[in-house]
């Protein structure tokens, strides 16, 4: 399956395997408001002609953030929904899958 066809599959609208936690939507949930107000922030730097390299700066960080959150998904689809669809034996999918969302997210 090419990559491109896989990064289609796994943006289809699916459930996860185990349900996240009341604790583990919270964090990512968190993580998010975050980031939306530092992107709120930079918002405010543009509209207030703030200096182009405080704006980078914050732009940066804003990037930094999104990727942790990312990593963060990442690793509990590695150890929930990859270990779950490995035992179901789909173990080659599951690669497949893996590989290309790292590629997608890598760029």
């Amino acid at each position: 399956m090419k990559s491109e066809e896989i990064i289609q599959n796994v943006t289809e609208e699916k459930k996860a395997v185990e349900p996240r936690t009341d604790k583990e939507k919270e964090r990512v949930i968190n993580r998010l408001k975050r980031v939306e107000g530092q992107v709120r922030g930079l918002q405010n730097m543009v509209e207030n002609d703030r200096y182009c390299m405080d704006i980078l700066i914050q732009l940066s960080a804003v990037q930094s953030a999104l990727k942790k959150v990312g990593f963060s998904v990442m690793e509990r689809h590695a150890k929930t929904c990859m270990t779950h669809s490995i035992k179901d034996g789909n173990e080659e999918e599951v690669i497949d899958e893996l590989l290309a969302v790292i590629n997608q997210y890598s760029k």
